[in-house]
């Protein structure tokens, strides 16, 4: 299975709560970090330490897109405090699709939220790619 993983987070999120967020999601379709071909995100959040850690640390690709990009991919879960903050309705969700090049029949995982030991939030949608 070759997934992307879209990623929204808390500023100043640490990786540990990260991690823990990929690795819940991942085990709610079974799948592994091996199954991941790339991450994604919010241009707006591409200095943010942990996600660039995160995939660092599994040597894969991360690719941000913008607001615009973001908000024109229908999700199933779009949040108004998200559109209030980040300018588009869905940060996780819509960066997966995009990055798998899919559409939400693909959509393994949808807005997975997990608040960690830190107090920050963590989201992550899973994809699979299109082959």
């Amino acid at each position: 299975m070759k997934l992307a993983v879209g990623m929204g987070c808390d500023r100043n999120v640490s990786l540990e709560t990260l991690e823990t967020a990929l690795d819940q999601a991942l085990a709610s379709i079974k799948a592994s970090r091996a199954d991941i071909v790339c991450f994604a995100s919010i241009d707006k959040k591409n200095d943010e330490v942990a996600l660039l850690n995160l995939a660092k640390k599994e040597m894969k690709p991360l690719q941000f897109f913008t607001a615009d990009e973001l908000a024109q991919v229908p999700v199933p879960n779009p949040s108004e405090t998200v559109r209030k903050y980040m300018g588009t309705p869905a940060v996780s969700e819509a960066a997966a699709l995009l990055a798998a090049k899919t559409d939400q029949q693909h959509l393994l995982v949808e807005k997975y939220k997990h608040l960690g030991s830190d107090g920050k939030n963590a989201t992550m949608s899973i994809a699979r790619m299109r082959t």
